[in-house]
């Protein structure tokens, strides 16, 4: 069962925040990474480059859990845990761009390595709350 993002968990995505990407490794254990954030539709975006380890874990196992701290306080957090709703390349570029834009406000992302291609995950979350607000 999906819920849309909204009200305040929508604003947290929007702003500058960090989102903690948590997927599970094929021995079961769990791994963590820190990314930027979009929310797109309902829907939390994350980007990344093919070939990271996180996912690969997510074309093994769809299930994520996001959590997005806020900056300014630190003891409200979003938590969403979902699946893989869409993994593509299309607009993924672009995407991260606009991303850089958002977190380091320049008009394209500085840290792309030559043959790296990027992808767009779209999740859909099956929960979301947020905590301490």
């Amino acid at each position: 069962m999906s819920v849309r993002i909204e009200g305040r968990a929508e604003e947290l995505l929007q702003a500058k925040n960090f989102c903690h990407v948590a997927t599970l490794r094929s021995d079961g254990s769990v791994h963590g990474v820190p990314v930027w954030v979009d929310v797109q539709d309902g829907r939390p975006v994350v980007n990344t480059a093919e070939g990271r380890a996180w996912p690969r874990n997510l074309e093994r196992d769809p299930r994520v859990t996001l959590t997005v701290q806020n900056l300014e306080n630190p003891y409200e957090y979003l938590e969403v845990r979902g699946r893989v709703a869409e993994r593509t390349h299309e607009g993924a570029d672009e995407h991260i761009d606009a991303l850089a834009k958002k977190y380091l406000g320049k008009d394209e992302y500085p840290f792309r390595q030559p043959g790296e291609q990027r992808v767009i995950i779209r999740v859909e979350p099956e929960h979301a709350r947020v905590w301490g607000n």
